[in-house]
């Protein structure tokens, strides 16, 4: 159960991410809207991994944290925002995801 908390943090802070790259183009409601979203997958990412450090070792918890949000960062980048899927970065994302399986199986 620990390990789904610990994805479902990393999740959220893909969704934040997400969020605070629309502000960037967002105007009025729809930017206190963003914003909005932005704090609450903030506040419930650092809830959840908090949550899941109760019963997984933190130099687990925080690096599959940490990379979740950055794999989905890139991926929602490239989706989303229009930057560019070379090859060199979708190889550095490939071996980051190759080390969080790795710290799954060590944990």
């Amino acid at each position: 159960m620990s390990w789904i908390i610990l994805i479902l943090a990393g999740l959220m802070e893909v969704a934040f991410t997400f969020c605070l790259g629309k502000t960037k183009t967002a105007t009025g409601h729809e930017s206190v809207m963003w914003w909005t979203g932005f704090l609450a997958a903030l506040a419930l990412s650092m809830f959840l991994m908090a949550k899941a450090s109760e019963r997984l070792p933190i130099g687990t918890v925080y690096p599959v944290w940490t990379g979740i949000g950055a794999v989905g960062a890139v991926i929602v980048g490239i989706l989303f925002f229009g930057e560019p899927a070379t090859f060199w970065r979708i190889f550095f994302i490939t071996t980051l995801i190759l080390s969080i399986i790795g710290l799954k199986l060590m944990a």
